[in-house]
Order: structure tokens, then C-alpha cells, then sequence
């Protein structure tokens, strides 16, 4: 099964994906951090690095799920085409596919975790290139292909623990 995550930055998403992954024992690709390692690899913020990062993860979440194994793919995933993405992989490779949508209701909370989030990509190497406010601006409404696959919302201002439970008894109905 394909699972993957969207949601705006510092909403939650890398927490619950990691979270599920390690309850499932399945893995966990972000897409953040393949950008970051383009990014450090000394190709320049003003190319597609973000595409590069989707594209990468397209290619190695296919080779995981031609091994019959399940894969969890954290990425953004704000518009339509990026969702698609994975919808067209899963199909390529016959595989079931669920979205997990993840939201941050507490406005507070979620300045505070892309505060965090800010940190750990200077630590990194990699610039924070506004890619939140790119985000928030491109975010658009689920339809399309992608509005037709099953897909949970889930609101990490919550439990954590909630979050998961809810995720997995999603993933397994």
C-alpha cells in the first residue's frame, strides 16, 4: 500500500507519518529530506528542487512497492498534480493507496512547530526558502483524480495517540 501524508508544512505531518511507520514497520520518505540533500549537494534553491525531491521519492517509493512492501511518503502534496502523482504510481504498480491529510487548528501550535521546523533546516544545511507561505498559497481543494481516493483528515492539535489510532483503523478498513 502506498500511504502518503499531506498537509502543510509544520502541521504534524512527519510526526504521524514516523508514528504509523514505526507501528506498521513500514518506511518512511520524505520528501524534505531528499530536497535537503539536493540542496546540499550544492544545486542551487532557484532550480526545481522540489520537483526533483517528488520525483526522486516517485521513483524510489515504486521500487518499495514492487517488492510487494508497503511505503509512506511525507510530502506536502498541495496541489492536485502532486497528488496525482502518487495516484498514477499506485496504479502503475497495483498497489492500494490512502491519503492521510493532516491539519493544525491551533494557529499558535502550528507557528511554534514551523519555528521548529525553521531550526532543524539551518541545522541541516538547507535554507528555509518560504517554501510555508508557498505552501499555504498553493494549497488547493481536493478534486480530480485525488478527490475521488480514499483519504483521512486528521487534526494534530490533537492527541497524538488519537491521530495514530485513527490513522491505522483507516489504513486497515
Amino acid at each position: 500500500m502506498l500511504i502518503a501524508m499531506a498537509g502543510l508544512p509544520g502541521a504534524g505531518k512527519s510526526t504521524l507519518a514516523e508514528v504509523v511507520g514505526a507501528r506498521r514497520k513500514t518506511t518512511v520518505l520524505s520528501v524534505d529530506q531528499i530536497e535537503t540533500a539536493i540542496l546540499k549537494a550544492g544545486i542551487s534553491a532557484g532550480q526545481p528542487t522540489g520537483l526533483a525531491a517528488y520525483l526522486v521519492a516517485e521513483t524510489l517509493a515504486e521500487s518499495v512497492l514492487m517488492n510487494d512492501n508497503d511505503i509512506i511518503i511525507d510530502a506536502v502534496n498541495a496541489v492536485d498534480p502532486a497528488r496525482e502523482q502518487w495516484v498514477n504510481l499506485a496504479e502503475r504498480t497495483g498497489s492500494g493507496i490512502r491519503f492521510i491529510e493532516v491539519v493544525c487548528s491551533d494557529e499558535e501550535l502550528h507557528k511554534e512547530r514551523l519555528v521548529e521546523r525553521a531550526a532543524k533546516r539551518e541545522l541541516a544545511g538547507a535554507p528555509d526558502r518560504d517554501a510555508v507561505e508557498q505552501s499555504v498559497e498553493e494549497y488547493s481543494p481536493w478534486s480530480g483524480v485525488s478527490g475521488a481516493v480514499a483519504r483521512i483528515t486528521l487534526d494534530s492539535a490533537g492527541p497524538i495517540g488519537v491521530n495514530v489510532e485513527r490513522a491505522s483503523a483507516f489504513l486497515d478498513a
